[in-house]
């Protein structure tokens, strides 16, 4: 190899070098809220499973996710049943078959509360988050995992902890842990 060639591949070590270090630095929940804030809509299929303790199986639901920052969550569910569920600003409206429910979210402070962590979280609003979540953050832009857990005690009477693992500014999986000891699993996949 010419003096040239070593040279070349010795630059290409250092920068190597000081590249990784980088890309492995931990990752600050304001630099994840900044990352998440710069996508303010997307559109992904889901996977749930709900794990609850009076059945033997876990209850299985797929269908699509749509988020329109900073107001609009949209989880359409395709199978077993269809079924939508909308979160507009402060309404929330649910609709299976012919039956349709419009709930205003500041009537149910422990939904909101639920609901607003997975808006919240995608919006990349911190200041959100922390109104109701006691939040910690682990890992590096490459694979990060948040936790979640309820500050109001009604919230908490619901809802023990989230959990959302992702990569970069994407949302992977979503695990809710109930207060009763159910919970529930969902797996995003972005949609191009």
């Amino acid at each position: 190899m010419s003096l040239f060639g070593l040279r070349c591949l010795g630059a290409m070590r250092l920068v190597a070098g000081l590249a990784a270090p980088a890309a492995a630095a931990p990752l600050g929940l304001g630099q994840l809220m900044e990352a998440l804030a710069a996508s303010p809509h997307g559109t992904a299929t889901f996977t749930e499973k709900k794990y609850i303790s009076f059945l033997e199986q876990p209850v299985e639901s797929s269908g699509t996710l749509r988020f329109v920052a900073p107001a609009r969550l949209e989880k359409n569910t395709l199978k077993p049943t269809a079924e939508s569920l909308v979160l507009d600003g402060a309404v929330l409206t649910l609709e299976r078959g012919k039956r349709k429910q419009v709930l205003q979210l500041k009537d149910y402070p422990e939904i909101a509360g639920m609901i607003e962590s997975i808006r919240a979280t995608l919006a990349g609003d911190l200041r959100a988050l922390e109104k109701v979540y006691r939040l910690s953050l682990q890992g590096t832009t490459a694979r990060w995992t948040l936790v979640l857990e309820p500050l109001d005690p009604r919230v908490a009477r619901m809802v023990t902890r989230i959990r959302m693992d992702g990569a970069q500014a994407e949302v992977r999986t979503v695990e809710i842990q109930q207060a009763v000891g159910d919970y529930s699993v969902m797996t995003i996949e972005t949609m191009p």
